[in-house]
């Protein structure tokens, strides 16, 4: 068993980055060394006073700014960092390199890096090149995209013969998220300024369909005919809502709903529906993943409630710690690497 601990740098302290700063204190053989935000409030705290847990016999990490990133990310410094700060490969790309660059594996809750070859081909070829001359791995995971409506469906196709047609739906609550998914979605707009900014392509909504499709596809053997398509319309609140990051009034903005096919030899063979909005219980949508496979055989999976996409998200990045620090350098995705897995007892067993 290794020796020493396992050194995790966290950069972006926010929703998802603060939760995996409190998993991380609570697991054996492992450890924060450096916390990166770019909020100038943050700078100088301590992680553990904004983190709101006891420091115990634990050093003090002082929380840096991005301005200052060199000084916590170095050659040396640490195995991985975990980075949380955006969703789109294009806007991660520079911090990614300068991580890699510094030898350092990088696990980034990005949603289009779960799958970056779907719509970043070249950066993700940049990617995997500067990952390889720097002899470390760089990943993007997370519960959607990285496990519910990709990585769960490509297990249950395991048990088929033949598959005609997928069905991954996700219905799912967005409070435990932070202002900038809320932000994605139009949560808390009107529904005027809702299709307005969708019409002029400023919001978001849920982002990997493209790269759950493409995964799925490539995994099973399915060649796409065509770019992904996708739709999202406004979810509009009958009664008032409040979640720790948005609070809404009726006639509002909740959520939107996502839909998304992948054709295959002229049909859609893959399809994608994802309704999401905060407190969806408030007015009786109760939260689901469920997987339908037409094939032989046929294959009905339903998980009631959603898995909880806020410690889901979570979750998957401290769990695959292990396989980017074990895998091969480069590029990874969940094609590449074993099933994360729960980290319990000394996660210094998992390290090869």
């Amino acid at each position: 068993m290794r020796e020493e601990n396992v050194k995790v740098i966290i950069w972006g302290l926010g929703s998802m980055g603060g939760g995996m700063a409190r998993m991380l204190l609570k697991k054996q053989g492992i450890e924060i060394v450096g916390v990166i935000d770019g909020w100038d409030q943050l700078a100088g705290k301590s992680m553990y006073e904004v983190l709101d847990v006891e420091q115990g016999d634990k050093p003090e990490i002082k929380i840096t700014h991005d301005s200052e990133k060199e000084t916590v990310i170095k050659e040396g410094a640490a195995d991985v960092v975990l980075l949380a700060t955006d969703s789109y490969t294009a806007k991660a790309f520079d911090k990614m390199v300068f991580i890699l660059e510094n030898k350092i594996n990088v696990i980034t809750t990005a949603e289009q890096m779960a799958y970056p070859q779907a719509q970043e081909p070249e950066l993700a070829e940049k990617l995997d090149k500067i990952a390889k001359e720097n002899g470390v791995s760089v990943m993007g995971t997370g519960v959607n995209p990285g496990l519910i409506m990709d990585l769960l469906v490509l297990v249950m196709t395991g048990a088929c013969e033949d598959i005609d047609h997928i069905v991954s739906r996700r219905v799912n609550s967005l409070s435990p998220f932070g202002r900038a998914v809320m932000e994605e979605q139009g949560v808390g707009l009107d529904p005027e300024e809702f299709d307005r900014l969708l019409e002029e392509d400023k919001l978001a909504g849920h982002v990997g369909f493209e790269e759950s499709v493409g995964l799925i596809a490539k995994g099973i053997g399915w060649d796409l005919d065509e770019p992904v398509r996708t739709s999202m319309e406004s979810i509009v609140s009958s009664v008032p809502r409040k979640a720790p990051y948005a609070e809404i009034e009726a006639g509002q903005v909740a959520g939107v709903n996502m839909l998304g096919w992948g054709k295959v030899d002229g049909e859609d063979k893959i399809e994608m529906i994802h309704p999401q909005q905060i407190e969806p219980e408030d007015e009786g949508t109760h939260t689901g993943d469920y997987v339908e496979i037409t094939g032989v055989p046929d294959i009905n999976l339903a998980i009631n409630p959603e898995v909880p996409g806020g410690i889901g998200t979570i979750a998957m990045c401290v769990n695959s710690i292990p396989n980017i620090i074990n895998a091969e350098p480069g590029l990874r995705t969940l094609l590449d690497l074993p099933i994360p897995t729960a980290m319990l007892g000394d996660v210094r067993k998992k390290i090869k």
